[in-house]
């Protein structure tokens, strides 16, 4: 008796422990989407969970220790459409294992060790479109069991150990297959027998990948007569040779797409016989792709004669010399040539071919004319090349062309006004210097032109007639090049129609007062990163149907009264942040205007003061107009209590928003939260909050919802008062966006500050640390606090790449749903709109 009352004893406390914790904690997956999608990766799992609901439509356990797959062993979930288990250590998969997934369209199985596979292992899955079983130990496809998959459409069994290339027959019970990929095995020889089945199937729509395969053989005639809707074979030879003899074996075949050569980092020629593509002779393709392909011997002499007939060639990384030898009857339409290594340019003669793309090429300097008299789109960005007496048609042979890009390249030298190109639409000559633009009217004759981009060209605007014959023009892009005497004079008069215009980055101190009475179209204007002094609002009287105005980095100080009512009533968003604004009694209508057009003004708290010295840095909304009502007597008098008042103020302030965090922890502690995460951030790096992190998060699966200053913070309340009560209270975690301009900023330092509190008063591990950009020590250690926390906890960091964007996307999600409560809304959104749940997993 005495023990079972010590164990009763024992247990009463622990059971009182466990009831306060949420059933949350028990289950080992996270939820993407209530009820949808769970997500059981890398738990040490060697069954599957009893606690996934039976709506479950995506499940992904991968990384776990099935590795016996029993009969009927996911029917417990009739609602899957997508399940991932790759590398789970799987070895056995049974008949019957997938009985009862007749909606699963995607079945994962990469990187299992399978040993023994049933023959009935995938049957019941009556709506399969996508299998992968990559690194599985396949050595056979005829050991295979697929051949009841009706709707397949897309086989990959690439890194695998099959040696044959022989079809199975049931591949003519596959009509749907688009896709197969065999990629990295080691077939060697494909013979005539291999590809029986696909004459049988003239209808099939299938794209064929065998790249990386040791290729030594190809049987004349396999081919002959089969339609494929693509052929990729990369790094498949180990010589010129064997390469010329497999290509002649493929005699017969009609692809729309055929892409040949190597991969960047596959590469297996030591040099490169261009006679291979004599074989390509007895072949009917549409599309020609050649890849990393180096050390051509011989000249260019009917280099592409087998390929006359072609309609789009890509070349890719490889080095030719030159082109000259083209024939004027190739009937080429599309011509992309990118990151090859040349002589000289090219000077073509093609009478057929209407997109040529020639950028990223290497040992190019001089641009060479050529002969192209149905091009329509040319794109010569990023080539360093130089050009004299640019642009007419006879620099290009033709005279339908509607898309020139020369941007990113070398001397540009104006030397005609477009004559005979009077159909082009799309101009750029970004990050190119432009010569003797204000000889003349280059643009007289592009009244057909609706974009032009002449941004950092390195022009100095003098003459007033430079925009001339612009009459169609929508959108004009000039950023980065200056003025005479840094005024914006009347060039624009031609362009009515114009209804983009980005001037940023010009110097401008000074506008003509008639500089926008032409553009009544125009909608977005950018202003911003000059030398303005004022808001000179009558300057945009004009422009009626103006909706974007960014002034922002300028020097403005004020406005007047009476120049405040003159900004066009269809503008809805105005920049003024990042100025030297006077916050003093002499401008006091314009500081209360400031206060009135907060939905206005875009980062309203952002608007700091210049001076006087005492409001400096100071934002601007918290300019008190009862100040200037005082007389000089009572401030005289009052110099030594506004001392006062001011120390304690400081010190009141200093602890104010603590007090609030307390108070609001005690009164929202306990009720759910608003938002998913607050965001801090500095203004420098909102186009990658906006671009990146929103987009991604917010239209992703499952969405969550994320607080931002810019849209939920509520007008009328102070900007402090917004940051506790709308950014820390609601939301359960904080994304803390680190980077140079955050470091800079004192308004992000003191939203980081505040975090902190909120993270201790509300005993919640929920700031996340994002680093955009590696950080100089130096500036890091001035902020002593941040420097350690980073150095001791984990923090995402922020890489633009494909990889890189993958994994920090993965653990970004995965951070903000730890924590995350069920929402009948997620599930209700993830019902009707299955096909974005499966893309998101």
């Amino acid at each position: 008796m005495m023990a079972r009352a010590r164990l009763a004893a024992a247990l009463i406390p622990a059971t009182a422990i466990l009831s306060c914790l949420r059933t949350e904690s028990w289950d080992p997956c996270v939820q993407v989407v209530p009820n949808i999608s769970y997500q059981c990766m890398e738990l040490n799992l060697y069954k599957i969970p009893d606690n996934i609901p039976i709506s479950t439509k995506m499940l992904d356990l991968s990384f776990n220790y099935l590795r016996h797959l029993g009969s009927h062993n996911f029917s417990s979930f009739p609602e899957l459409q997508v399940l991932d288990l790759s590398r789970c250590e799987i070895k056995i998969i049974e008949d019957d294992t997938f009985q009862g997934l007749n909606h699963l369209s995607t079945l994962i199985l990469t990187g299992n060790p399978i040993q023994s596979l049933a023959w009935g292992a995938f049957s019941g899955l009556s709506s399969l479109q996508k299998l992968v079983a990559v690194e599985t130990n396949l050595v056979s496809l005829n050991d295979f069991p697929i051949g009841h998959l009706k709707t397949l459409k897309e086989l990959n069994v690439a890194h695998n150990f099959i040696h044959s290339f022989k079809l199975p027959e049931y591949f003519s019970n596959l009509p749907n297959l688009e896709h197969l990929d065999l990629s990295n095995n080691k077939i060697q020889n494909i013979y005539y027998e291999d590809v029986k089945v696909l004459h049988q199937m003239p209808l099939l729509n299938l794209s064929l990948d065998l790249s990386l395969n040791p290729l030594d053989f190809i049987e004349p005639g396999t081919f002959k007569e089969i339609k494929l809707n693509g052929l990729t074979l990369r790094s498949n030879f180990n010589s010129s040779h064997v390469m010329k003899t497999c290509i002649q074996g493929l005699a017969g075949l009609k692809t729309n797409r055929l892409v040949l050569g190597e991969f960047k980092n596959e590469r297996k020629l030591q040099r490169f016989d261009r006679s291979f593509l004599e074989g390509l002779c007895n072949l009917t393709i549409e599309q020609f792709r050649i890849a990393y392909l180096d050390k051509f011997s011989g000249d260019d002499t009917d280099l592409f004669n087998c390929l006359a007939n072609v309609s789009v060639i890509s070349l890719l990384s490889i080095s030719l010399g030159s082109l000259q030898a083209l024939l004027k009857d190739f009937r080429w339409q599309h011509l992309e040539i990118i990151n090859c290594d040349f002589d000289k340019f090219p000077a073509l003669k093609l009478s057929s071919l209407k997109k040529f793309v020639f950028t990223d090429n290497k040992d190019i300097s001089t641009f060479t004319e050529f002969q192209l008299p149905s091009l329509q789109y040319l794109d010569l960005k990023r080539n360093h090349l130089s050009f004299k007496g640019c642009c007419s048609h006879t620099d290009f042979g033709t005279t339908n062309l509607k898309h020139l890009d020369l941007s990113f390249n070398d001397v540009i030298t104006l030397g005609s006004n477009f004559m005979g190109l009077e159909q082009l639409e799309h101009l750029d000559f970004q990050h190119s210097t432009l010569k003797q633009i204000n000889a003349f009217s280059a643009f007289l004759s592009l009244r057909n032109l609706r974009y032009l981009d002449i941004s950092y060209t390195n022009i100095r605007i003098v003459f007033h007639g430079i925009f001339t014959g612009l009459v169609s023009l929508q959108t004009l892009k000039m950023a980065g090049n200056s003025f005479q005497n840094n005024l914006l004079p009347d060039i624009f008069t031609e362009l009515t129609n114009l209804t983009v215009l980005d001037l940023s980055k010009c110097q401008l101190e000074q506008v003509a007062q008639t500089a926008f009475h032409s553009l009544s179209s125009l909608q977005v204007l950018n202003m911003s990163h000059n030398k303005l002094l004022s808001l000179d609002t009558f300057l945009y009287e004009p422009l009626h149907s103006l909706r974007i105005l960014d002034c922002s980095f300028n020097r403005i100080m004020a406005s007047k009264e009476q120049e405040l009512q003159n900004l066009p009533r269809s503008l809805t968003w105005l920049n003024l942040t990042q100025n030297a604004f006077a916050c003093v009694c002499e401008h006091q209508s314009f500081l209360q205007w400031v206060k009135d057009q907060r939905q206005l003004l875009v980062g309203a708290e952002q608007m700091m003061c210049a001076e006087p010295l005492d409001m400096e840095d100071m934002p601007v909304l918290s300019f008190r107009n009862a100040t200037c009502q005082l007389s000089k007597t009572i401030i005289s008098v009052s110099v030594v209590t506004v001392l006062l008042v001011s120390v304690v103020g400081i010190l009141v302030y200093k602890f104010y928003f603590h007090l609030m965090l307390l108070a609001g922890c005690k009164k929202y502690g306990r009720g759910e939260s608003t938002y998913d995460a607050f965001v801090i951030y500095s203004s420098q790096d909102e186009d990658w909050v906006r671009n990146e992190l929103v987009k991604n998060l917010e239209e992703g699966v499952p969405p969550f919802q994320l607080c931002l200053h810019y849209r939920d913070f509520i007008p009328g309340v102070a900007i402090a008062a917004n940051i506790i009560q709308e950014g820390f209270h609601k939301s359960r975690k904080v994304i803390v966006v680190v980077s140079q301009h955050f470091i800079q900023s004192r308004w992000c330092i003191f939203e980081y500050e505040i975090a902190q509190t909120w993270q201790f008063l509300s005993s919640r591990a929920g700031i996340i640390f994002i680093v955009l950009q590696k950080l100089e020590k130096s500036l890091l250690r001035q902020q002593v606090e941040l420097y350690r926390l980073l150095s001791r906890n984990t923090y995402l960091e922020w890489e633009d790449s494909v990889l890189g964007r993958h994994v920090f996307w993965r653990r970004l999600r995965k951070a903000l749903l730890a924590g995350k409560p069920q929402s009948p809304e997620g599930t209700a959104d993830a019902e009707t709109n299955p096909q974005e749940a499966t893309t998101s997993t």
